[in-house]
């Protein structure tokens, strides 16, 4: 019999496990120098917390400063959560020359037993792991590494809205990003319930919003929709089914629906979401849980060709102010 994930809690609950490597980058005395050409981010296109540091790389105009490296969708099956470089020539990550992303995490730290996760930095000059803080990742890309941005690269992360998207970016991971694995890893009833309840009472309010609002702070996209944006591209081809987030699809939202398409074909959104690597990973592969052994079917479905359909959203930015307060409920 298998046994229980450490991160699910006595009551069944999922707890996600903290960040080991936080380390901020910076110009102060202890954080990570800001040098263009010394990390490689590590990322799998399968995982929305991995995605959304891709998609802002490349919105900003980042790929020249930071080197991207891509492990599989598909988990290896050697006895452990891992992600394995299976997609590159000999296995082995071109430039690390490393074979699965815990060896960074090892190097790093010798005794590291978590979950080696993406997206994690890695510094070329050491090969080890200084940064896996997923949650802050994006922040840094925006501000400290701002000097490395592309020419006229929009502001994602604007001084006077900080509060404002700090405070949301809290509530969507929460109810929302960390949500569906809520769903979808609970051991009981009572967990799954309470998660799904939270879940789509948050969607049901996203929804309002977006009725009148073309994006979470205002005509113009920040930080946030990054965010709300990587859950929403997998609900309705992986989480709607196979982390029972069932009450509705995305595409019966019709505010939520019209939004993540506007996304969707946006720059550095659509052309970084690779919905095949999402299907195989969430219908295929193990998640937490190294002793899966149940075979597993990869559906078919959804038609993913609705995400090019016109979303007619551009009309909602032209009498809007330049910035919108959310109202937290």
């Amino acid at each position: 019999m298998s046994k229980k994930p450490v991160e699910i809690s006595k009551d069944g609950s999922f707890k996600r496990q903290t960040n080991r490597f936080v380390t901020p980058f910076g110009s102060n005395d202890g954080e990570l120098p800001v040098e263009a050409g010394r990390y490689r981010l590590l990322w799998s296109a399968a995982c929305p917390w991995a995605h959304r540091a891709v998609i802002v790389r490349k919105v900003l105009g980042l790929e020249d400063a930071i080197s991207l490296g891509k492990a599989s969708p598909l988990r290896p099956k050697i006895g452990r959560v891992d992600w394995a470089f299976s997609l590159d020539e000999n296995d082995k990550d071109p430039e690390l020359g490393i074979q699965y992303v815990s060896d960074v995490y090892l190097k790093a730290d010798p005794d590291y037993t978590g979950r080696p996760t993406v997206p994690v930095i890695v510094d070329t000059t050491t090969g080890k792991a200084v940064n896996n803080d997923y949650f802050k990742l994006t922040n840094y890309f925006e501000t400290v590494w701002r000097p490395f941005h592309k020419e006229n690269a929009p502001d994602l992360y604007p001084e006077a809205l900080r509060p404002q998207i700090d405070e949301l970016n809290e509530i969507i991971f929460h109810e929302v990003n960390n949500g569906v694995y809520k769903c979808g890893f609970a051991q009981s009833q009572e967990a799954y319930e309470a998660a799904f309840d939270t879940l789509f009472a948050r969607l049901d309010q996203l929804e309002e919003h977006l009725k009148t609002n073309r994006f979470l702070h205002g005509n113009f996209i920040t930080d946030s929709d990054v965010r709300l944006y990587t859950t929403l591209a997998r609900f309705d081809a992986a989480y709607y089914n196979g982390f029972n987030t069932n009450r509705n699809l995305l595409r019966e939202f019709p505010n939520l629906w019209g939004y993540a398409r506007d996304l969707y074909q946006t720059e550095g959104f659509g052309d970084t979401t690779e919905f095949d690597a999402i299907k195989e990973h969430y219908h295929l592969s193990i998640t937490i849980n190294p002793d899966q052994t149940d075979e597993r079917i990869l559906p078919k479905g959804p038609d993913l060709s609705v995400w090019h359909e016109a979303h007619d959203r551009e009309k909602l930015s032209k009498h809007q102010d330049k910035f919108l307060r959310f109202e937290v409920q």
